[in-house]
């Protein structure tokens, strides 16, 4: 069977640790505060974004799309390693301009086997796919089989997550200012997710409390393969996977739920005091 390569971007909010282990090359998007800019997870860890942003007197990060041609040294690089083919999962093409440039990529490669598959997601939506992908292709599955699935599994990806404010969604461009001012002026705590590749508002919550509730009714509603918990300042990962597990009972297996932090990628669009993760419903 052909060796086939597994590459993302770093919206997918894998870890280094996480992607050396799955064997997938991340592709930074880049994040800059004022005039300073970053590879996200190359320059810029998590961790030092985080810090950043919550600095006094910070200017408001923002993220551009990976250019072209870092897809296409990631292309290369790996066929160099020995792979026939590559699978490149992305963020949301309705809502980065990254999906682009992996398919610019890879038409600069003619007669390479690259399939570049939209996620329609976002964070570890992208990275759950991204995970799928890599088992598939440990267990001898081609590219084309790779993408198929993938396309299919889309579907199954469920993003539940309560922000303390659409300002930082306003600010990043992923909704209009009418939109952020109605949920300021209600005083809610909206919970969000993405349909047809797009942020949309699914529920608004008084409080923050009743939000982490409602966020493990909606996870444990569904038969889930995965969960990825999102962490970020103040988040309270710990009390929610055991609340979590508890009401999944032995629906799940414990080890397919993990907490991982919200990187420099998507975290401008978000900002911290949220709570919410993504789920990879089972089939």
């Amino acid at each position: 069977m052909a060796r086939v390569a597994i590459v993302t971007d770093s919206a997918s909010d894998l870890t280094p640790t996480d992607a050396a282990r799955a064997d997938i090359t991340v592709v930074p998007l880049l994040v800059s505060f004022g005039d300073e800019e970053f590879r996200a997870g190359v320059d810029l860890t998590a961790e030092d974004f985080w810090d950043r942003m919550l600095a006094p007197d910070a200017p408001f990060p923002r993220t551009a799309a990976a250019p072209p041609g870092d897809f296409k040294e990631a292309f290369e690089r790996r066929f160099a390693q020995g792979a026939d083919e590559i699978v490149c999962v992305n963020v949301g093409g309705k809502v980065s301009a990254t999906l682009q440039s992996a398919l610019i990529a890879a038409d600069l490669l003619p007669g390479r086997k690259i399939e570049v598959v939209d996620s329609e997601s976002a964070s570890m939506g992208v990275g759950l796919l991204a995970l799928v992908a890599a088992e598939l292709a440990a267990a001898g599955a081609d590219a084309a089989e790779i993408a198929a699935t993938l396309r299919r599994r889309v579907a199954d990806i469920e993003i539940h997550v309560a922000i303390d404010t659409l300002e930082y969604l306003r600010k990043g461009g992923r909704i209009s200012g009418a939109r952020a001012a109605v949920g300021t002026l209600l005083s809610v705590k909206p919970i969000i997710t993405m349909r047809g590749g797009l942020v949309e508002q699914e529920e608004r919550v008084r409080t923050m409390a009743k939000a982490r509730q409602r966020i493990i009714e909606l996870f444990t509603s569904a038969p889930a393969d995965r969960v990825a918990l999102l962490a970020g300042p103040g988040t309270d990962t710990d009390s929610l996977e055991r609340d979590l597990l508890a009401a999944f009972g032995d629906r799940v297996d414990p080890s397919r739920i993990t907490v991982e932090t919200m990187g420099p990628s998507i975290g401008p669009h978000i900002g911290p005091g949220f709570v919410g993760g993504v789920l990879l419903r089972r089939r």
